[in-house]
């Protein structure tokens, strides 16, 4: 320290100082330089194994939907299946393919392909996702199960819904909706946090997606003590126009203590009987 002290009084620090300053400045760019070098590459490599995999995967799915060949025969006939199968950028690939084609199809091809889901062990993979850390993983997990109708996934869904993320929370009553429509009603229903309208309109849109034709339920929403769910519950038996619910609308309205709720209630009443 005391010849650091002498170097600074003598005024012969700079020189030090400014050339280690430059050397730090080159050893930083030239790490920095290899990062994005390495990053742009992996980019490359994963764009051309997507190509490759689309390929095959093609195939497969081909045979699947048209050929009746079950996951079983396929592993039998295709003996580099199974090989690329074992790696995780493969499944990945193989699984959006699946996703989209099963937003395409519909009947028979889609369960052949919910099949498929089943019995390729992906399903598991899904599943695993829902117990990660990262918000992001457990979005696509979600998205996935209910992409493929898996209503087991039903109870761990709602658990994700009561997550802290936003994001999370949207995707998972999304998902919920999608998998038994009205009986996700009862969640909601006990739901503490607060819906805001961004989420309000989410799940609505949710409903109108998903074609709800059972409303049993939905007044249930108007019971919650959660001001939040209530709003909700309003907004979708206006926006489904649920005639059929307008003495559940009076009874809010009579009964209610909360001044900005009567005010909605009562102004759905004169919207829906207008």
């Amino acid at each position: 320290m005391t010849e650091f002290w002498e170097l600074y009084k003598q005024g012969q620090w700079e020189v030090p100082f400014l050339t280690f300053s430059i050397y730090l400045f080159v050893a930083a760019s030239f790490i920095l330089y290899l990062i994005i070098v390495a990053s742009r590459n992996s980019k490359i490599k994963r764009e051309r194994l997507s190509k490759e995999y689309s390929v095959v995967i093609d195939k497969v799915m081909s045979a699947i939907i048209f050929e009746d060949i079950s996951f079983a025969e396929v592993i039998q006939k295709d003996k580099n299946f199974p090989v690329l199968f074992d790696t995780p950028f493969f499944r990945e690939v193989l699984t959006d393919s699946l996703i989209n084609l099963h937003k395409n199809y519909e009947g028979v091809y889609a369960k052949k392909l919910e099949q498929f889901y089943r019995d390729s062990h992906l399903i598991k993979i899904s599943f695993r996702k829902l117990k990660s850390l990262r918000w992001e993983v457990k979005c696509k997990g979600i998205t996935e199960l209910a992409e493929f109708n898996i209503k087991e996934a039903f109870v761990p869904i709602v658990a994700c819904s009561k997550a802290g993320k936003k994001t999370l929370k949207i995707v998972a009553l999304n998902a919920a909706i999608k998998l038994e429509g009205t009986r996700s009603i009862r969640y909601l229903v006990n739901h503490s946090d607060p819906i805001d309208d961004w989420m309000q309109l989410n799940i609505i849109s949710a409903f109108k997606k998903h074609d709800i034709g059972d409303t049993e339920g939905i007044e249930h929403l108007l019971e919650s003590q959660n001001t939040t769910v209530i709003a909700l519950g309003l907004k979708l038996i206006k926006e489904l126009k649920l005639t059929q619910k307008l003495p559940y609308v009076v009874h809010l309205a009579d009964n209610t203590s909360n001044t900005v709720i009567k005010y909605k209630a009562q102004s759905l009443l004169q919207t829906l009987t207008a």
